[in-house]
């Protein structure tokens, strides 16, 4: 396929920024009772001076030419607008590699991975490992806009990331990622197999044991780990998954706040930002605060917090069984990441080629570890994609 795409760059009106300053000055605080830390979610004197800080010191204007550091593209796929970065590697070669973000991160998480992943050479790594290294965001999600047709679900979006590496002259690829992006990537192997050198995950939910009939079968060790699997689920379905039902049955609703208030939006995802990350009560947080903002202010300067969400309601609407796959599957686990995937479950519908497990970092590796991503992306894909 031809892709007519138009070259992006980031570049907020001033009015807007004007606009935004003004509505973090007047924000109209909750109460909260003493005594309560982050047992019901973000406190008070948290979200207020990140967004005093937000306000009065982030310098938009710097992150924006950092965003800009990396070349950037619109598209139209399926009628959606995708926007994407695309940074060629100089080593001839080069192995394209899609990274795909989930919720409530942005395309922001892979920024920083995405010179060294296409210039290893520049910076004292292997020109082995080099990739032509492709970010887009998901429709829906920042610069990509809301679409107009509502339901894109992961599946819709596997095609449409397909469609876009064909677009790029991609055959064949590599393909990573966490969270939903994770789902996504999945997807991919499934639907269009022979497309991908392998697939790198994070996040596998379809691995990890949610009802003790996941147990059923095991033994020894994988039992052991089937059983931290469940209780850890447990305890993230009990305390850390509203956003989930919420997203899914009434986005809508909480659009209206999210999108009216910047304060708002700021205190939806710092909260889920420090839930899901590698951080003990009490301590600095693992995503320095200026990439926590760039990232929030992408959401609020776009309007996808309604948008966004809804892939959540898409997704609910298509659950069932889990399809098999059959592309080269490397698993990497994070110790504090808000699941723990059971590598014998995993077998049992993937072809598990590795499997990673680090004692540090959580839910956005490329962003609170990313020596450690950068490092298993280059080990797999010099597995699977160089042979």
């Amino acid at each position: 396929m031809t892709l007519e795409s138009k070259p992006f760059q980031v570049d907020i009106p001033q009015d807007r920024l004007d606009d935004l300053a003004a509505r973090l000055a007047n924000t109209r605080w909750p109460d909260q009772p003493a005594g309560l830390g982050w047992r019901l979610g973000a406190p008070v004197g948290y979200v207020r001076e990140l967004a005093e800080y937000w306000r009065l010191d982030f310098d938009w204007r710097a992150r924006e030419r950092w965003l800009n550091g990396v070349p950037q593209w619109t598209t139209t796929i399926d009628g959606a607008n995708v926007h994407f970065a695309h940074l060629r590697s100089p080593e001839p070669d080069a192995v394209p590699l899609l990274l795909t973000h989930g919720w409530p991160g942005s395309y922001v998480e892979f920024l920083d991975l995405a010179r060294p992943l296409a210039d290893p050479r520049a910076y004292g790594a292997d020109p082995a490992d080099a990739f032509h290294v492709v970010v887009p965001s998901i429709p829906g999600f920042g610069f990509s806009g809301p679409p107009e047709d509502p339901d894109w679900g992961p599946e819709r979006v596997a095609d449409a990331f397909a469609a876009l590496m064909s677009g790029l002259g991609y055959a064949r690829f590599c393909a990573h990622g966490g969270d939903w992006g994770a789902i996504i990537t999945r997807h991919l192997g499934v639907r269009h197999p022979e497309r991908l050198h392998g697939a790198h995950l994070t996040t596998m939910l379809g691995a990890v044991a949610k009802t003790p009939t996941d147990l059923e079968g095991l033994g020894g060790d994988d039992l052991a780990c089937a059983e931290r699997s469940l209780a850890k689920f447990t305890r993230f379905t009990r305390d850390g998954m509203g956003h989930v039902f919420i997203q899914g049955t009434r986005a809508q609703t909480l659009s209206y706040g999210l999108t009216d208030s910047p304060a708002g939006q700021l205190a939806w995802i710092a909260e889920k930002f420090r839930g899901f990350s590698s951080v003990p009560e009490g301590s600095a947080d693992a995503v320095d605060r200026d990439t926590l903002l760039t990232n929030v202010a992408i959401y609020w300067f776009t309007a996808t917090a309604n948008s966004s969400a809804r892939i959540y309601q898409s997704a609910l609407a298509a659950v069932g069984a889990q399809p098999s796959s059959t592309v080269p599957t490397a698993v990497t686990h994070f110790a504090d990441d808000t699941t723990l995937p059971v590598r014998a479950l995993a077998e049992r519908t993937d072809r598990i080629v590795r499997w990673t497990e680090f004692d540090r970092g959580g839910h956005f590796p490329g962003l609170e570890q990313p020596d450690l991503l950068l490092g298993d992306l280059r080990a797999f894909f010099r597995e699977v994609a160089r042979r």
